[in-house]
């Protein structure tokens, strides 16, 4: 199996999938993906860890996107504190070039609060605390734990943006939560394990693409109530409502209200959900792959690491987790999924082949997750 994947590869190595890929086409723009595993277990400790250097992950996702060079990208995993100062400090980080890549300027960043180590007040996990990461409305050891942050060249209408941090996932019609496992916590449960957010980025064109940003929780440490499962759905569906025009959320900005019609946007993401593989409830993404235009971004890297027993086409797979059954194996849960007016002129996955010379930037020490990019015209 992994010598019949490890031929896939090089057949896959020259096409639009190369581990470095070129610039984008004229008139394209570069968006991707990508969870850094930059989280840290203390808080301040990732700012401590940027200020003072020496990090072989911090320095192995500088370069991944630095060799990638979207114009715009989102981080998942990457700490959020009050200031913004580890996303700003990140940011000063890729403007040094690393092992050999040049480095790369965002002018413009965002960043928001999470829920993640935000406590609930509520015993979630019935161990008689309520001050436990499992306790918070997202899990977290601290507040800001595996938030996010978009670093782009296009200019970000902050003032426009909306975040969906505090929307109760009760809210939802016909969410899935189970609401007799929570008792009366459940009316309290907000929806994002770390947050949605519709962020409009201005093109050279002028018009507006709206990046929609999230990383739902993964479907999977949790008991037969399938809390996690469920919940990862749900975040999923939140997407399908708001791109489909369903009038039930309110923004914690009090704007109520979906995308506009029309609009054009980018769903992007770790989503813990693969579409073949995996434990996740696959309905919710189904909708959503249904209702975007997915190109299907490939890797040879992924072709050679290929799993006994998975359905799914691992060149598009973007995680490099144990195989079964200590783990669940590579997945694909990485995505960029534009909405269908664009032409797709590009796509990838940065998972070189093995005998790649950039083949060193994976495995131990750097990202389980790969960065995924799309390019859009």
């Amino acid at each position: 199996m992994r010598a019949a994947a490890a031929f896939l590869a090089v057949l896959l190595s020259s096409a639009a999938s190369a581990e470095e890929p070129p610039p984008p086409t004229q008139g394209s723009v570069r968006i991707a993906t990508f969870n850094a595993a930059l989280s840290l277990p203390a808080p301040g400790e990732l700012v401590q860890r940027l200020r003072l250097g020496g990090s072989k992950r911090i320095d192995i996702a500088a370069e991944i996107i630095q060799r990638v060079r979207p114009d715009v990208i989102l981080i998942n995993e990457i700490d959020h504190d009050r200031r913004g100062v580890a996303a700003a400090l990140f940011r000063d980080h890729l403007r040094e070039g690393r092992g050999g890549a040049e480095g790369i300027d965002y002018p413009y960043l965002f960043t928001a609060p999470v829920n993640t180590g935000l406590p609930s007040g509520f015993d979630l996990d019935g161990d008689g605390r309520k001050d436990g990461p499992r306790d918070a409305f997202g899990y977290g050891r601290h507040e800001g734990h595996y938030g996010m942050a978009v670093f782009s060249r296009l200019p970000l209408d902050e003032a426009g943006a909306r975040t969906f941090s505090e929307t109760l996932w009760s809210d939802m019609p016909g969410n899935l939560m189970p609401a007799d496992h929570f008792g009366e916590a459940a009316g309290a449960l907000r929806l994002s394990s770390k947050s949605h957010w519709d962020i409009p980025a201005r093109l050279p064109d002028g018009r507006i693409i709206h990046l929609l940003a999230s990383h739902p929780t993964p479907p999977v440490f949790d008991g037969p109530e399938d809390a996690n499962g469920r919940r990862n759905h749900d975040e999923i569906r939140f997407w399908v409502d708001y791109i489909g025009g369903a009038d039930w959320m309110k923004d914690d900005q009090g704007r109520a209200g979906a995308l506009a019609p029309g609009a054009a946007f980018v769903v992007l993401g770790d989503l813990n959900a693969d579409p073949a593989d995996g434990a996740a409830r696959r309905g919710a993404l189904q909708l959503l792959l249904a209702l975007t235009d997915d190109p299907g971004p490939k890797s040879a890297g992924g072709a050679a690491a290929a799993d006994e027993g998975h359905r799914g086409e691992p060149a598009l797979d973007t995680t490099d987790w144990r195989a079964p059954p200590e783990g669940p194996g590579n997945l694909r849960v990485d995505y960029v999924l534009p909405s269908r007016e664009w032409e797709i002129t590009g796509s990838g996955v940065f998972w070189p082949a093995p005998d790649s010379p950039l083949a060193r930037l994976m495995g131990r020490g750097g990202p389980d997750h790969r960065l995924v990019w799309v390019d859009l015209r």
